[in-house]
């Protein structure tokens, strides 16, 4: 059986292999003050054309939303988000732990639109309710969705207006500017975010984030806060290391966009038989809308996610690609859809 069920089944790309192989002797100092976690911080640092902004790396992504949210946010304040944002579906209620509040609003596939930023920020007037601070938003999106730069632009000037921090998850970043449809730039994201991440874990790491703060109020003692919090590693150099290689030539982003051409050929083979989608297919997450008789067929082959049922017997699955996807799994599923 063929997962399809995440980008993260596999190991790493074999190139962050024999980096880690390579330097696997090397004596390097710890908790990310090594030399190979400098040099990817530069690397970083000239994409998003930002010398100023501060780059921490971070082991995984549930780690990284706390972390921030946590960090930046007064014990009264609480974040925005889509309801099917991460921080308020899959992490085991990881924010309200830290005692912040997730505002949790209505999507149009994934997204947060300003209108509805507005109408919870005129709802939470006084001192009765949690305080809206920050609004938190993913590129891509849990329904595999992207932002356009005018939606982005417009959330950003409604931060400014109203004093709110502007967070952006990018787990699945790669995969969101890899997109045919994305019109972003990661220098157009450090320009418009106040703090966000380029996704690792997802993007043929082993494992790890790279956390970029861009707004200067909240620079301040960081590194005080990731250790404080459980998220320094003594081997922060192994995270260094990956995005050293991920980011040494356009490794990053040929393996995002061989994740989304992996599920583009799927998107095309479903509506070759006439399928729809829950949300519109742009990057490596699929969300088709199928039969349960041709659920049940493809279960035999193919491991996937179930995401919801409706009453007229269709189910929305969710299929993955990653950057380690083959093209004939791929061919071997578009078949198996032709035949169902």
């Amino acid at each position: 059986m063929y997962s399809f069920v995440n980008d993260y089944s596999e190991g790493a790309h074999p190139r962050i292999l024999e980096a880690l192989v390579r330097t696997n002797l090397e004596q390097n100092t710890g908790y990310g003050e090594d030399i190979h976690s400098r040099k990817a911080a530069e690397q970083i640092k000239r994409l998003i054309n930002r010398e100023d902004a501060d780059i921490h790396f971070i082991p995984g992504g549930t780690q990284t939303n706390m972390l921030v949210i946590s960090s930046f946010l007064r014990p009264h304040e609480c974040v925005i988000s889509a309801d099917t944002a991460h921080i308020n579906v899959h992490e085991t209620g990881a924010i309200e732990l830290t005692g912040h509040k997730v505002i949790a609003l209505p999507h149009k596939e994934g997204k947060l639109s300003p209108d509805d930023i507005i109408k919870t920020l005129d709802y939470h007037r006084d001192e009765h309710m949690v305080k809206p601070r920050m609004v938190y938003i993913s590129n891509s999106t849990e329904l595999g969705t992207i932002y356009t730069k005018a939606e982005l632009e417009a959330i950003h000037e409604l931060c400014r207006e109203k004093d709110l921090y502007l967070f952006l998850d990018g787990v699945r970043l790669g995969a969101a500017l890899a997109s045919g449809d994305n019109d972003l730039t990661m220098e157009d994201i450090a320009s418009l975010a106040d703090v966000f991440y380029i996704g690792g874990t997802k993007n043929g790491a082993l494992l790890g984030e790279a956390l970029v703060i861009c707004r200067e109020e909240l620079k301040k003692e960081f590194r005080y806060l990731i250790k404080q919090k459980g998220a320094m590693l003594a081997k922060g150099f192994v995270i260094g290391i990956q995005f050293e290689e991920l980011f040494r030539d356009d490794l990053y982003f040929q393996l995002s966009g061989h994740a989304n051409r992996m599920a583009e050929r799927i998107a095309q083979a479903l509506v070759r038989k006439g399928y729809g989608f829950y949300a519109t297919p742009c990057t490596n997450q699929l969300f088709p809308i199928l039969p349960e008789k041709a659920v049940k067929e493809l279960s035999k082959e193919f491991g996937f996610l179930v995401q919801k049922r409706d009453n007229m017997g269709n189910t929305v699955i969710r299929l993955v690609t990653s950057w380690a996807t083959s093209k004939e799994s791929v061919d071997r599923l578009c078949d198996y859809i032709e035949h169902i």
